[in-house]
Protein backbone atom coordinates (compact mmCIF):
# COMPACT_ATOMS: atom_id res chain seq x y z
CA UNK A 1 0.00 0.00 0.00
CA UNK A 2 1.36 3.26 -0.89
CA UNK A 3 1.24 6.43 1.05
CA UNK A 4 -1.47 7.93 -1.11
CA UNK A 5 -3.81 5.03 -0.50
CA UNK A 6 -3.12 5.07 3.16
CA UNK A 7 -4.05 8.78 3.36
CA UNK A 8 -7.26 8.10 1.45
CA UNK A 9 -8.27 5.28 3.77
CA UNK A 10 -7.32 7.29 6.85
CA UNK A 11 -9.15 10.34 5.56
CA UNK A 12 -12.23 8.28 4.75
CA UNK A 13 -12.20 6.72 8.18
CA UNK A 14 -11.93 10.11 9.80
CA UNK A 15 -14.73 11.47 7.59
CA UNK A 16 -16.88 8.40 8.40
CA UNK A 17 -16.29 8.87 12.11
CA UNK A 18 -17.40 12.50 11.88
CA UNK A 19 -20.48 11.67 9.81
CA UNK A 20 -21.54 8.70 11.91
CA UNK A 21 -20.94 10.19 15.33
CA UNK A 22 -23.95 11.75 17.04
CA UNK A 23 -24.31 15.48 16.61
CA UNK A 24 -23.89 17.20 19.89
CA UNK A 25 -25.24 20.68 20.26
CA UNK A 26 -24.73 22.85 23.26
CA UNK A 27 -27.60 25.27 24.20
CA UNK A 28 -26.85 28.58 25.88
CA UNK A 29 -28.76 29.24 29.12
CA UNK A 30 -29.28 32.13 31.49
CA UNK A 31 -31.60 32.75 34.49
CA UNK A 32 -33.19 35.85 35.94
CA UNK A 33 -35.41 36.66 38.95
CA UNK A 34 -38.47 38.90 39.05
CA UNK A 35 -39.70 40.42 42.30
CA UNK A 36 -43.48 40.60 42.68
CA UNK A 37 -44.79 43.50 44.78
CA UNK A 38 -48.51 43.53 45.63
CA UNK A 39 -49.60 46.63 47.54
CA UNK A 40 -52.62 46.19 49.81
CA UNK A 41 -53.85 49.70 50.56
CA UNK A 42 -55.28 50.80 53.89
CA UNK A 43 -59.03 50.81 54.24
CA UNK A 44 -61.12 52.63 56.81
CA UNK A 45 -64.84 52.74 57.44
CA UNK A 46 -66.86 54.55 60.08
CA UNK A 47 -70.49 54.68 61.16
CA UNK A 48 -72.30 56.78 63.77
CA UNK A 49 -75.70 56.56 65.39
CA UNK A 50 -76.78 59.37 63.06
CA UNK A 51 -78.97 61.32 65.49
CA UNK A 52 -78.67 61.83 69.23
CA UNK A 53 -81.92 62.96 70.86
CA UNK A 54 -82.42 64.04 74.45
CA UNK A 55 -85.13 65.92 76.28
CA UNK A 56 -84.89 68.17 79.27
CA UNK A 57 -87.64 69.75 81.40
CA UNK A 58 -85.95 72.82 82.87
CA UNK A 59 -86.19 74.06 86.44
CA UNK A 60 -85.22 77.41 87.89
CA UNK A 61 -81.89 75.94 89.07
CA UNK A 62 -81.33 74.06 85.82
CA UNK A 63 -81.28 70.35 85.01
CA UNK A 64 -79.53 68.26 82.41
CA UNK A 65 -80.07 65.22 80.26
CA UNK A 66 -77.66 63.10 78.23
CA UNK A 67 -77.62 60.47 75.47
CA UNK A 68 -74.86 58.68 73.60
CA UNK A 69 -73.63 58.44 70.05
CA UNK A 70 -71.87 55.21 69.11
CA UNK A 71 -69.08 55.52 66.55
CA UNK A 72 -67.80 52.28 65.00
CA UNK A 73 -64.51 52.20 63.09
CA UNK A 74 -62.83 49.42 61.12
CA UNK A 75 -59.40 49.56 59.47
CA UNK A 76 -56.81 47.12 58.16
CA UNK A 77 -54.04 49.66 58.86
CA UNK A 78 -51.46 48.04 61.19
CA UNK A 79 -50.75 51.46 62.77
CA UNK A 80 -54.40 52.00 63.71
CA UNK A 81 -56.41 55.20 63.40
CA UNK A 82 -57.19 58.54 65.03
CA UNK A 83 -60.77 59.66 65.66
CA UNK A 84 -61.61 63.33 66.14
CA UNK A 85 -64.68 65.50 66.42
CA UNK A 86 -65.62 69.10 65.64
CA UNK A 87 -68.66 71.18 64.75
CA UNK A 88 -69.56 71.12 61.07
CA UNK A 89 -68.93 74.89 60.85
CA UNK A 90 -67.68 77.83 62.93
CA UNK A 91 -70.88 77.91 65.01
CA UNK A 92 -70.66 75.70 68.08
CA UNK A 93 -74.07 76.45 69.58
CA UNK A 94 -77.24 74.40 69.33
CA UNK A 95 -79.85 76.63 67.69
CA UNK A 96 -83.60 76.97 67.92
CA UNK A 97 -84.30 79.87 65.58
CA UNK A 98 -82.51 82.83 67.12
CA UNK A 99 -82.28 81.20 70.57
CA UNK A 100 -79.18 79.10 71.32
CA UNK A 101 -77.55 76.78 73.81
CA UNK A 102 -73.86 77.69 74.11
CA UNK A 103 -71.07 75.15 73.84
CA UNK A 104 -69.52 74.25 77.19
CA UNK A 105 -66.58 76.62 77.74
CA UNK A 106 -64.26 74.73 80.11
CA UNK A 107 -64.11 71.00 80.87
CA UNK A 108 -66.08 70.03 83.96
CA UNK A 109 -69.69 70.02 85.10
CA UNK A 110 -72.10 71.16 82.39
CA UNK A 111 -73.14 74.79 82.90
CA UNK A 112 -76.75 76.01 82.67
CA UNK A 113 -78.01 76.72 79.15
CA UNK A 114 -75.14 74.91 77.51
CA UNK A 115 -74.34 71.63 75.81
CA UNK A 116 -71.23 69.50 75.38
CA UNK A 117 -69.76 66.05 75.02
CA UNK A 118 -68.20 63.61 77.47
CA UNK A 119 -66.02 60.54 76.96
CA UNK A 120 -66.33 59.36 80.57
CA UNK A 121 -70.10 59.45 81.14
CA UNK A 122 -71.46 55.93 81.52
CA UNK A 123 -75.25 56.08 81.28
CA UNK A 124 -78.02 58.22 79.87
CA UNK A 125 -79.47 60.61 82.42
CA UNK A 126 -82.65 62.63 82.35
CA UNK A 127 -83.48 65.86 84.17
CA UNK A 128 -80.74 65.62 86.80
CA UNK A 129 -79.12 68.53 88.60
CA UNK A 130 -75.58 67.45 87.73
CA UNK A 131 -74.73 65.14 84.82
CA UNK A 132 -72.07 62.50 85.56
CA UNK A 133 -68.81 62.95 83.66
CA UNK A 134 -66.48 65.68 82.47
CA UNK A 135 -68.21 67.81 79.84
CA UNK A 136 -66.32 69.56 77.05
CA UNK A 137 -67.35 72.02 74.39
CA UNK A 138 -67.39 70.81 70.79
CA UNK A 139 -64.73 72.82 68.93
CA UNK A 140 -65.47 74.80 65.77
CA UNK A 141 -64.74 73.34 62.34
CA UNK A 142 -61.00 73.41 61.65
CA UNK A 143 -60.12 72.89 65.34
CA UNK A 144 -60.92 69.20 65.72
CA UNK A 145 -60.21 67.44 69.01
CA UNK A 146 -58.79 63.92 68.96
CA UNK A 147 -60.98 61.64 71.07
CA UNK A 148 -59.35 58.27 70.39
CA UNK A 149 -56.10 56.92 68.93
CA UNK A 150 -55.35 53.25 68.31
CA UNK A 151 -52.11 51.52 67.29
CA UNK A 152 -53.28 48.39 65.48
CA UNK A 153 -55.90 47.12 63.05
CA UNK A 154 -59.51 47.45 64.18
CA UNK A 155 -62.64 45.48 63.40
CA UNK A 156 -65.81 47.29 64.48
CA UNK A 157 -64.02 49.25 67.21
CA UNK A 158 -66.66 51.12 69.24
CA UNK A 159 -66.32 54.56 70.83
CA UNK A 160 -69.20 56.00 72.83
CA UNK A 161 -69.47 59.78 72.88
CA UNK A 162 -72.03 61.18 75.29
CA UNK A 163 -73.82 64.45 74.58
CA UNK A 164 -75.47 66.45 77.30
CA UNK A 165 -77.60 69.56 77.58
CA UNK A 166 -78.47 71.57 80.68
CA UNK A 167 -81.18 74.23 80.75
CA UNK A 168 -83.01 76.43 83.20
CA UNK A 169 -86.40 78.13 82.83
CA UNK A 170 -84.91 81.15 81.05
CA UNK A 171 -84.41 78.99 77.96
CA UNK A 172 -87.16 79.10 75.35
CA UNK A 173 -88.83 75.74 74.62
CA UNK A 174 -88.19 74.04 71.29
CA UNK A 175 -85.75 71.75 69.49
CA UNK A 176 -82.14 72.99 69.58
CA UNK A 177 -80.04 71.55 66.77
CA UNK A 178 -76.41 71.41 65.70
CA UNK A 179 -74.15 69.04 63.78
CA UNK A 180 -70.97 67.32 64.94
CA UNK A 181 -68.52 65.94 62.37
CA UNK A 182 -66.36 62.93 63.21
CA UNK A 183 -63.21 62.24 61.23
CA UNK A 184 -61.31 58.94 61.31
CA UNK A 185 -57.84 58.93 59.74
CA UNK A 186 -55.40 56.02 59.45
CA UNK A 187 -52.14 56.55 61.32
CA UNK A 188 -48.88 56.63 59.37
Amino acid sequence: MNKKTSYKIGGMLALSAVLLSPIMASAATDTGDTTINATVNSTLSMTTSGTVAMSVTPTGAGVGSSAKDTITVSTNNPSGYDLSLEADDAITTLSNGSDTLAAQVTPGALANNSWGYSLDATAAESNVTTLVGTWNGVPAAGSATSIKTTATTAASDVTDVWYGVKADTTKESGVYTGTVTYTAVTNV
